[in-house]
């Protein structure tokens, strides 16, 4: 794909009807193309993605409702409806819904490279089992860091 097509996708509708299953959240994908993606997403309370690199893409989020914890590099800090999260390409992130409601995102990624395809992946596992979401993720060169020190 070098670039999209004009047009609009629908509120509540992923282009082409897409919607993907990822870690227990919905992701709906708004646009695709070589130089950006974007996907609205819905994170339940207690979901998270867990800390991960993203060593050749930036990635933004901008929040529509709720609250989200962010890991940023070293630092821990809160999101709320209206702010933008900067995650920074090779900066390690990690995204915690702690609250008791839903949060609602709208995340981009500049430049696409593969997580398009990452996502259809992992939607399509039998069985996300965090092993195995890692190893996927690290051939579309996503990489997910070891859980801290118990």
């Amino acid at each position: 794909m070098t670039s999209e097509i004009a047009g609009i996708t629908r509120a509540n509708e992923g282009i082409q009807g897409i919607s993907w299953n990822i870690l227990g959240q919905t992701y709906v994908p708004k646009s695709h193309s070589d130089n950006s993606f974007s996907w609205h997403a819905t994170l339940p309370p207690g979901t998270f993605v867990p800390p991960h690199i993203h060593p050749d893409q930036d990635e933004y989020i901008y929040m529509l409702e709720g609250k989200l914890d962010f890991l940023l590099g070293n630092s821990e800090t809160q999101g709320t409806a209206g702010d933008t999260v900067r995650l920074a390409m090779g900066v390690p992130h990690g995204i915690f819904n702690k609250s008791d409601q839903t949060a609602k995102v709208l995340f981009w990624v500049s430049p696409s490279r593969r997580l398009y395809d990452l996502f259809w992946a992992l939607h399509n596992m039998k069985e996300q089992k965090p092993e195995e979401v890692v190893a996927l993720a690290a051939e579309y060169n996503i990489h997910f860091l070891p859980p801290p020190p118990a």
